[in-house]
């Protein structure tokens, strides 16, 4: 695997979680640490993308009627109102 070197500016006390994540075993090095979560954020917002497009094709999120309709069908139980008993 090709690899980049670059510097990042990052917040000291950012700095010390993940130097203490490393210390305790949770990554191997700072980089595997900071890949790792950069890979975790890459992925999030392709699947952000993704669901923009679904939305543009479907016309938009689904309003409170299809969402209940939905709920229905799934048998997902309503929500009680405040103060109802």
């Amino acid at each position: 695997m090709t690899v980049s070197k670059i510097a990042v500016s990052i917040p000291e006390n950012v700095v010390k979680r993940v130097r203490r994540a490393v210390t305790k075993g949770r990554a191997p090095s700072v980089s595997a640490y900071v890949a790792r979560a950069l890979e975790h954020q890459a992925q999030l917002d392709e699947l952000e993308e993704m669901l923009e497009g679904m939305l543009e094709l479907t016309g938009g999120p689904p309003t409170k009627a299809e969402r209940a309709e939905a709920d229905r069908i799934l048998g997902v139980p309503r929500k009680r109102k405040k103060g109802a008993a």
